[in-house]
């Protein structure tokens, strides 16, 4: 089983003071640490099981520079055979453009399963697993929380509400991975270490001879801004009887009929 899986470095944002950049298009990443995509991490683990429990290989990709081969290194590290970055220079980046280049770094490649996190903690988007199976013309879920392969894949994927769906999916497929699939392994500095050692491929934009359409971004960013900073919340206390009548009162004061 040939399992390639999509991977992106993102920018740790949480407890940090973020600050827009100058042109309002984008958040200020100097000082910021940069970690491996959570969703990517746990569909690299689910990858790597696919490989301890049928054979076969596991491709690692991303679309980056110098600096996002590390969450490669860390994909080899967990077990994954090969490492590829296609470089893509200064190209200003959006969900089909990457899309795009991903799906031709990867045409010719032989796999049964192309794994993706279901989004990327920077824009959050959710578009490029989807718009990468469309582009390579592959049977393709998103969301998914669970997967077993019998010549085909059995998978359950979250829906709104806390349902979920049990499909089957013929192969060669992609598939969004959901976090909580898996327990991502734990990558020990020696394991980093050795995979230092290891191969790691590197693609420029012409060796894919992709078009001027190709990459051309499909979205626009008019303006990023933080969010209106609000009051903290009230505490109510007291027994039940008086919270509930403070609530009630307040739900008045708002115009709510209760």
């Amino acid at each position: 089983m040939d399992v390639i899986v999509c991977i992106k470095r993102v920018p740790l944002t949480q407890e940090v003071d973020l600050e827009i950049d100058a042109q309002k298009k984008e958040v200020r990443k100097e000082g910021l640490a940069w970690i491996i995509n959570d969703w990517d991490r746990y569909a690299a683990e689910e990858a790597v099981r696919i490989k301890e429990a049928l054979g076969g290989t596991v491709t690692a990709i991303t679309v980056g520079s110098e600096d996002d081969e590390d969450v490669l290194r860390r994909c080899l590290a967990m077990g994954a055979d090969r490492a590829i970055r296609v470089d893509p220079g200064n190209l200003e980046l959006d969900a089909f453009v990457t899309s795009k280049i991903l799906a031709c770094a990867i045409k010719g490649t032989p796999f049964d399963l192309i794994l993706t996190g279901v989004q990327a903690t920077d824009h959050s988007s959710g578009m490029v697993g989807i718009m990468l199976a469309e582009h390579l013309e592959l049977a393709h879920a998103a969301v998914v929380t669970s997967l077993e392969l019998h010549g085909e894949a059995l998978i359950r994927c979250e829906l709104e509400g806390g349902i979920e769906e049990v499909s089957r999916i013929n192969l060669p497929a992609l598939l969004t991975i959901q976090t909580g699939i898996n327990e991502p392994r734990y990558v020990s500095i020696m394991g980093i270490k050795r995979a230092a050692k290891k191969e790691l491929h590197v693609v420029s934009l012409a060796d894919l001879n992709l078009s001027d359409d190709d990459l051309k971004p499909r979205t626009m960013v008019e303006e990023v801004f933080l969010p209106p900073e609000t009051e903290g919340a009230t505490i109510i206390e007291g027994d039940p009887s008086v919270v509930a009548d403070e609530i009630v009162r307040i739900l008045r004061e708002k115009g709510v009929n209760v």
